[in-house]
């Protein structure tokens, strides 16, 4: 799969191409569906494959101050793309100029002169050109008009709900791992350096990878979450506290901490990825040190039971 930049890269896709349209934050099962039906359709009629999605969310620049947390940061989308048959993965840049493409603009600009489309697949919502003024059914009418094929794919659901990036999020931030699990068809995770910290963990007998998140992302409701640690490649059992650290009265600032099971390297300044599988309990402020070690110590014994029964 080759990844191209709109504003970075002059490599130009000469087509004649399928063209998947959508934000794909997360890649949950609702995105692949259409993904597969891109793959499946665009290997029949002889075309190159593509994702044509934004480095930027839209909403982020946009709303300015209202910030849309994400699900997937863009190395993300790119790992998860290349384990398919994906040709190409075309992230264009969207910023104020861009929002203001009427959707007659996008459509013969962008997809027809740009991406060589005969084949245009996109999710039940979509939307496109200025204001959101473009649906699908304007899409087909393009599709008609101009002389592509025009897929919409039906909203998949699970348990009577449309799955969506926005229930998604709004599971992760109900600590709902297992839902969210369903509905990504994968763990979720963060990703992030390891830095620096108090060494509280360290001196208590349970040291932790202090995590510095990527931007953006949504992280999971404070408490305590039964986890496994992606490090240099390798797989690892863990138990992750999302918090505030209130026995400690810390600054308020959420922290994402790792004690990694039966773990001795030092990371410190690792890229390293945390998926959550399950929690534990809430977070919880403690009269003293000794109550807060009792604890730990029972929530890593929950993981380690967990992990016999997997």
């Amino acid at each position: 799969m080759k990844v191209i930049y709109a504003e970075k890269s002059s490599e130009k896709i000469y087509g004649p191409t399928g063209v998947g349209l959508g934000n794909f934050d997360g890649l949950h099962i609702g995105h692949m569906a259409l993904v597969n039906t891109l793959l499946s359709e665009s290997r029949f009629y002889e075309l190159d494959s593509v994702v044509y999605t934004f480095s930027k969310h839209p909403e982020n620049i946009l709303r300015k101050k209202l910030i849309t947390p994400l699900l997937t940061t863009e190395s993300k989308k790119i790992q998860l793309l290349n384990e398919t048959s994906l040709d190409y993965l075309y992230f264009e840049e969207f910023d104020e100029r861009f929002s203001r493409l009427q959707p007659e603009e996008f459509v013969k600009n962008i997809l027809v002169d740009k991406l060589n489309v005969k084949l245009a697949v996109a999710g039940f919502d979509y939307r496109f050109g200025y204001k959101g003024q473009g649906d699908t059914e304007l899409l087909k009418a393009f599709g008609e008009k101009l002389g592509f094929k025009v897929i919409i794919i039906p909203p998949v659901k699970m348990d009577n709900e449309v799955i969506s990036s926005t229930l998604i999020r709004d599971q992760v931030k109900k600590g709902n791992m297992e839902k969210v699990f369903k509905l990504l068809g994968r763990h979720y995770s963060v990703t992030g350096k390891v830095q620096n910290g108090k060494q509280r963990g360290s001196k208590l007998g349970f040291p932790t990878a202090n995590l510095h998140p990527e931007v953006y992302l949504i992280l999971p409701h404070d408490g305590v979450y039964v986890t496994k640690t992606m490090i240099d490649g390798t797989l690892y059992n863990s138990i992750t506290n999302i918090g505030r650290n209130p026995t400690f009265e810390e600054d308020g600032q959420v922290r994402v901490e790792t004690h990694v099971l039966d773990f001795k390297k030092d990371i410190y300044g690792n890229c390293i990825e945390v998926f959550f599988i399950s929690k534990v309990r809430g977070e919880k402020r403690f009269k003293n040190k000794d109550e807060l070690l009792k604890q730990v110590k029972k929530d890593i014994n929950v993981a380690r039971e967990y992990f016999k029964g997997v």
